[in-house]
């Protein structure tokens, strides 16, 4: 007997994958000897498979266009925004982002948008803050 539940189980097993193929043309016997291999030379990575259309990467903002109105910290989801009283700005953080987009709907002055950047990673947190992307290209 299937349930609900199951069903959707299979839909999710059998749907394509949505991550980006391994960064390599065929999968090597040792993760650890093709990372080895790459970082002497010896082997290259694939480039980045490119996002597709509608892709909602890492989150920009033009500081200059920001009125200070606080309703994307209204409605961040994962308390990704902060306000930043002394300067009347906010300041987002990457690292806690969930990349929703609710923040760049509800923008009345569209300071906020999503790039199509998939390479958003780090090790310092430091630089998973973003407090000036500049003009929106």
């Amino acid at each position: 007997m299937l349930n609900r539940m199951t069903v959707q189980a299979l839909r999710q097993i059998c749907a394509p994958s949505a991550t980006n193929p391994f960064p390599a043309k065929h999968m090597p016997e040792s993760l650890c000897g093709f990372l080895r291999d790459v970082a002497e030379g010896k082997r290259s990575l694939c480039p980045p498979v490119e996002p597709p259309e509608g892709y909602r990467g890492r989150i920009a903002y033009d500081r200059g266009k920001c009125i200070g109105c606080r309703l994307c910290i209204k409605v961040c989801p994962a308390n990704a925004i902060e306000f930043v009283p002394e300067e009347k700005k906010i300041r987002i953080h990457v690292d806690r982002c969930c990349f929703c987009e609710q923040c760049t709907e509800i923008c009345p002055v569209s300071c906020l948008w999503m790039t199509r950047e998939c390479l958003v990673s780090g090790t310092d947190r430091r630089e998973q803050v973003v407090v000036d992307s500049g003009p929106k290209p």
